[in-house]
């Protein structure tokens, strides 16, 4: 009986273990890690995975060894794996999975670094210019306001963090590392497309958004706007139409119309525009372009829906006109878990979607560092539109942005304002209901909310500017310029006492 039992115990042990799933080895990199070297250990290791995921030894999916096994086995500390990893993320090798840990990133022939050029359509001859008045719309007012030199808290309608949210510490650092580079590098001219190594990168940013696009489709800007500027110059003509939302970022209204364009503004709903007025106005106007935010919509913070985006897509092949996607607040967007959102361009792959992004909202505004992702052939024309205007954009910004985002830490930085605009959403939505606000549409992500202050927010912006504090009135969101009582308010400017005061007397009074 107890011999029956010893031969029995081994077998259900082996039974055991082979039900268990495998455990994930450590990469053998022990022989490869030097702390002798002149390249840091951080470096090795990116360098050493990066190899393997390329080489095909380390498949799409597989899941990597935990920080603290990964540290354990190779004698480094847990922090030098966490910011190698953070690197590997950065760079399109690696994905995180909340809770899950670090994952071998799948590879499309784009992130592997094999170069193709997507045909496409070249676009369609410019019209001569149409009978019609763009009119000139005053926003300057309130621009001009905001770079007046006061707090932040007293600007509630401010279009930007507070310093205090964003990485300073980041850009320094960056700055140094920058400075200790070849000088050579920091005085010449840069190249009119961009500083390639950043268009690589954002290359693998773009990829990360399942929107595909080699660096030769990417042309980078002086952030967001001269992008919007440089579009509108290249594919319309003065007496051309441009829709936009209704309401929209207020400054591309008088850019657009100072070059003869006629504004058209298409109502905004909480899951994208109204369909059936796109579709009215589309056959009326034959737009050039159609300007949209589709993620967190300024100034709504609401976001496209999948069906509307198929809509938007439909119409615009219907009446030949280019969408251009303004994505500056991607990576303030949480996930379509939280908040459903569709990306034109990544269901478009850029044919007749010109997609924009940048960093001055979530890294700094004074880098004016922006990008254009388009068609390659389209590309080509921007860079030369870019060229003949400003020659190329400063190209120590553009480093500043490469250094930071191929470190690995910006995911981390913006993880954090998020979290921060989480913590402060509904404490300040209710307290805006307190004092007499009303918010149609809670979105549940963004930095802004579309209030309704039940009375002309034009003369509530006029007693705020007496008191010093800044408002940013409906009238200006709307190419109509027409009095309104909405405003765009600031979560993260709503924090100090003398705004709620001034809104509560002067909203109950």
């Amino acid at each position: 009986m107890t011999n029956t039992k010893l031969r029995e115990e081994p077998a259900q042990e082996a039974a055991q273990k082979a039900a268990r799933p495998a455990r994930v080895k450590p990469i053998p990199l022990m022989a490869l890690l030097s702390r002798e070297s002149g390249e840091s250990l951080i470096d090795q290791i990116v360098r050493s995975v990066a190899a393997r995921i390329d080489d095909k030894l380390l498949r799409s999916g597989a899941r990597m060894p935990s920080i603290r096994a990964f540290a354990t086995a190779h004698g480094v500390s847990p922090f030098t794996v966490v910011a190698g990893y953070d690197k590997l993320v950065a760079r399109g090798y690696l994905e995180s999975r909340r809770g899950a840990g670090f994952f071998v990133r799948e590879r499309s022939p784009m992130n592997a670094g094999e170069r193709s050029s997507p045909a496409g359509v070249s676009l369609a001859t410019l019209s001569s210019p149409a009978d019609g008045d763009g009119g000139q719309l005053d926003v300057v007012w309130l621009v001009r306001n905001m770079f007046r030199q006061v707090p932040h808290q007293q600007m509630p309608g401010a279009g930007v963090l507070p310093s205090e949210w964003l990485d300073g510490a980041s850009i320094a650092n960056a700055l140094r590392a920058i400075s200790r580079q070849n000088p050579t590098q920091l005085v010449n001219y840069g190249v009119p497309q961009g500083f390639l190594p950043l268009r690589q990168q954002l290359q693998h940013k773009l990829g990360e958004l399942e929107i595909s696009a080699a660096a030769e489709q990417i042309v980078t800007t002086a952030g967001v706007t001269q992008a919007l500027d440089l579009v509108a110059r290249e594919f319309t003509l003065p007496g051309d139409t441009i829709f936009v939302d209704d309401p929209a970022w207020f400054l591309m209204f008088g850019s657009f119309a100072a070059l003869g364009a006629k504004v058209v503004g298409i109502p905004r709903l909480a899951d994208g525009p109204d369909i059936a007025q796109l579709a009215q106005l589309a056959a009326l106007h034959k737009p050039r372009l159609y300007v949209i935010n589709s993620v967190l919509h300024n100034p709504s913070s609401t976001s496209l829906s999948a069906a509307k985006a198929f809509q938007v897509l439909r119409l615009a092949e219907e009446h030949g006109f280019t969408v251009v996607e303004d994505d500056i607040y991607c990576d303030l967007h949480p996930g379509s878990a939280v908040q459903p959102a569709t990306r034109l361009a990544a269901l478009d792959q850029l044919n007749r979607v010109i997609y924009l992004g940048g960093f001055s909202k979530t890294m700094a505004a004074n880098l004016r560092v922006g990008f254009i992702a388009t068609k390659p052939e389209w590309a080509q024309r921007l860079s030369d539109r870019k060229m003949l205007s400003t020659l190329t954009t400063g190209e120590i910004g553009e480093r500043v942005v490469y250094k930071i985002l191929s470190e690995g830490l910006y995911r981390k930085h913006v993880d954090r304002i998020r979290a921060r605009l989480d913590a402060l959403r509904g404490r300040t939505l209710r307290q805006m209901e307190r004092v007499g606000l009303k918010v149609d549409v809670v979105a549940p992500a963004g930095m802004f909310v579309w209030a309704d202050a039940g009375r002309d927010t034009n003369v509530l912006t006029a007693h705020a500017m007496a008191e010093n504090l800044l408002l940013a009135p409906g009238s200006l969101f709307s190419p109509s310029q027409l009095p309104s009582t909405r405003m765009r308010l600031n979560l993260a400017a709503m924090q100090d006492p003398a705004v709620w005061r001034f809104l509560e007397r002067e909203l109950q009074a």
